[in-house]
């Protein structure tokens, strides 16, 4: 599995509407065949901070992400509202999705 993290600084003024903005581009990525999850996370200590995790079944996958069209359209789309590049970090995992947290188990029986 493909397992990537990757830290979008929006423009403050976009920061609020970020949701709205990436929608059909985050729509578009959960529907390819090959994506796990794709999903966004607001930062809780910068809030023009998001944090966009996604996984994909593996390199084919992947590579069919980012040269499908709405990868295209968001690559000229997104940016204007950004406030730098994204960072991002990828990796190939020996895994095909999550795993729990077992220092955390949850027993509510």
């Amino acid at each position: 599995m493909i397992f990537i993290t990757a830290v979008f600084d929006v423009l403050p003024e976009h920061a609020d509407d970020w949701p709205e903005i990436s929608r059909e581009f985050t729509e578009a990525c959960n529907a390819e065949p090959g994506c796990k999850w794709f999903f966004w996370s607001r930062s809780v200590t910068d809030p023009h901070q998001y944090v966009l995790v996604e996984a994909f079944d593996d390199g084919d996958a992947g590579a069919a992400h980012v040269q499908s069209d709405h990868f295209k359209a968001a690559q000229e789309k997104l940016p204007r509202y950004l406030a730098a590049t994204p960072r991002i970090v990828s990796q190939d995992v020996d895994a095909d999705g999550w795993s729990e947290l077992g220092e955390m188990a949850v027993d509510r029986g």
